[in-house]
């Protein structure tokens, strides 16, 4: 059974502040919705009714591409935890978000809550609608071996010119909607 609350209680952010993964959900009027998973220490709780993720450069674009297209949905995003231990919970995240980027109004200011990483493209600060839980009983038990270092690897590696110039070219995600591009490179820790 499934439980609606407002905005996040103390019960949600400590089992928030457990998980290693995430995972994000956007989607336009038209194309492919997106699912994405998300790992790293890269979720943060601003308030009861406000969170952030920290965003790296990757495939694609589509989160960002998702919440800036022109319509009246635009900027629905869901965020989904898991709990793979005990207690069984899945907790949902219905909001309204924003991509920010390092050349935003407001970028100092979000990213103070987090260590950036390297390749760190945008944060997307987002406005908390309603939580959902429900009972989780059909998710595995899962134990996290570790993270993976690879992207944060490649981003360490790369030329920041050649990254820069690289996102700059990335200004449509899969489905042709425009994204923005970062305009510098955040090498992170």
């Amino acid at each position: 059974m499934a439980d609606f609350f407002d905005a996040l209680e103390a019960k949600h952010i400590a089992m928030i502040e457990k998980q290693p993964v995430f995972f994000v959900a956007t989607a336009a009027r038209e194309g492919r919705i997106n699912l994405s998973p998300k790992g790293y220490d890269a979720f943060r709780v601003l308030s009861p009714t406000r969170v952030a993720y920290l965003d790296l450069g990757g495939s694609g674009n589509e989160t960002h591409a998702h919440l800036v297209a022109r319509q009246e949905d635009a900027g629905r995003i869901t965020v989904m935890f898991c709990n793979f231990q005990q207690p069984a919970l899945i907790l949902r995240i219905y909001g309204r978000g924003v991509p920010v980027l390092p050349q935003d109004e407001g970028w100092e200011d979000l990213a103070a809550h987090f260590d950036l990483l390297p390749g760190t493209r945008q944060i997307f600060d987002i406005a908390v609608e309603s939580v959902q839980t429900s009972c989780g009983w059909g998710v595995p038990f899962m134990t996290l071996e570790g993270e993976r270092e690879t992207l944060k690897k490649a981003h360490r590696q790369t030329d920041p010119e050649a990254w820069t110039a690289k996102a700059a070219r990335r200004t449509v995600s899969i489905d042709g909607l425009p994204t923005r591009a970062t305009d510098r490179f955040i090498a992170g820790n």
